[in-house]
């Protein structure tokens, strides 16, 4: 996977000036675009569409004080068919008009082109099993709500807070198959994993695919396959957190997975009563890479 993603960093220099095809690269790298994409923000922090961007604006910049050309040159050149859509991109990075910039020599927001290493730490192992289910459907309440990355999510707090008790237990009572209990699914997310971007989050419990399901709940189908499955013990909810990051540091580029289309399931095993603590899986949909 590293060096899947430093080859495309090379496939994106190489294509500056044209639309980025993500599908086409990830074929070339012989893995998907949906898995490309979510390592990629994951690991460089930031959406494969961003960095391009920078990039492009980047060496656009260079191009400002490298020739004389007039600014719609340039700007076709790097891609835009008018010098309005090039400044709107242009200050969106640096802040500033290409004019001014070429007058002024500034401000410059510079991107330098990517490089990804694997860093072995290996003083934490990861508590990993592989599991094959048949096809199955996760049911219950379902709203759509903002990503975030760190720390409690205050919306989907309120999602679950709005739920009656004895809702609860009528969940918990419908579940017959893994993974077990009342589960914070999340599904349709931004593949850039992009903070604020919105997801299906469903407080439910897995049922087989014959199960009838309540008409006044939810349903998300979970597609037969292979699933990873991460055990997670700590204060919460940084300790899953951090494993859900890790899975992209270290899990992945170190083994012979990646990535399918699928929600990302939380089965919640233990807890404190004030959710200081909590021991966890974390299910994500795989397939072999």
């Amino acid at each position: 996977m590293i060096s899947a993603l430093n080859r495309l960093v090379d496939l994106v220099e190489e294509h500056l000036a044209e639309e980025f095809d993500v599908d086409a690269a990830a074929r070339t790298l012989g893995t998907t675009e949906y898995h490309l994409r979510r390592m990629f923000s994951s690991l460089a922090g930031m959406p494969l569409s961003e960095y391009v961007r920078r990039r492009r604006m980047t060496v656009a910049a260079a191009d400002l004080f490298r020739d004389q050309d007039d600014l719609l040159t340039i700007a076709v050149r790097h891609g835009y068919g008018s010098t309005e859509a090039f400044g709107r991109a242009f200050r969106a990075v640096h802040g500033a008009r290409p004019s001014d910039v070429r007058r002024d020599g500034g401000p410059l927001r510079t991107q330098p082109q990517l490089r990804f290493r694997l860093t072995v730490e290996g003083s934490i192992p990861m508590d990993t099993r592989i599991v094959e289910r048949p096809a199955f459907r996760l049911v219950g309440h379902a709203a759509r709500v903002p990503l975030i990355h760190r720390g409690i999510n205050p919306h989907i707090q309120r999602h679950i807070a709005s739920l009656a008790q004895e809702e609860h237990a009528r969940l918990k009572a419908l579940g017959d198959t893994e993974p077990g209990g009342l589960l914070q699914v999340c599904d349709d997310l931004d593949p850039d994993g992009t903070e604020g971007s919105e997801l299906t989050y469903l407080h439910g419990v897995a049922v087989s695919q014959g199960t009838p399901a309540p008409g006044d709940l939810d349903a998300i189908e979970a597609p037969a396959g292979r699933w990873a499955v991460f055990h997670t013990a700590g204060p919460h909810p940084q300790t899953l957190q951090e494993a859900w990051a890790a899975t992209a540091t270290e899990w992945f580029p170190s083994n012979p997975w990646r990535l399918r289309p699928g929600p990302s399931i939380v089965a919640v095993l233990e807890r404190a009563d004030d959710f200081s603590t909590a021991t966890c899986e974390l299910w994500l949909p795989i397939e072999p890479a």
